[in-house]
């Protein structure tokens, strides 16, 4: 683990051992997606290479991940329209948690969104992009 690595709570382990090996060994932050409606944890996603958004699977509140508001409409996906993000299992239904590799100055440079199955506990990248502006601190509560 870098030393300025940081899991929060309530980020399943396998998880957050898979997206500290996605990062390549760059300092990350890693949250865990929470309803803010009902405190859920589970749910639907659609992901696209510029961005993800979630569904609660237990109230159906919906929310966007880091700064995938800003890149979600029809102008920005070109070839690449958002899709409902799926196991080899078959089910929809994930855990989900954010890591964001930190710069040098401690901004966030790239978002990753990994997703572990409910069903079977397939962990997996979906999506991540690069962050190439500043400031970033607002990202790192957008999970």
């Amino acid at each position: 683990m870098h030393a300025d690595e940081q899991v929060g709570e309530g980020v399943p382990a396998e998880l957050a051992m898979f997206l500290r090996e996605a990062v390549d060994g760059r300092p990350v932050k890693i949250a865990p997606s929470v309803c803010e409606g009902c405190g859920g944890r589970v749910f639907f996603m659609l992901v696209n290479a510029s961005g993800a958004e979630r569904e609660c699977s237990g109230c159906g509140r919906r929310a966007f991940i880091a700064d995938s508001e800003g890149f979600w409409n029809q102008e920005s996906w070109e070839d690449d329209e958002p899709g409902p993000a799926g196991c080899p299992c078959g089910s929809e239904e994930f855990e989900a948690a954010v890591a964001f590799s930190l710069g040098t100055e401690g901004s966030v440079r790239w978002v990753t969104v990994g997703l572990r199955c409910i069903k079977d506990g397939f962990c997996g990248v979906y999506t991540d992009w690069k962050i190439d502006y500043g400031p970033t601190d607002h990202l790192l509560t957008m999970v």
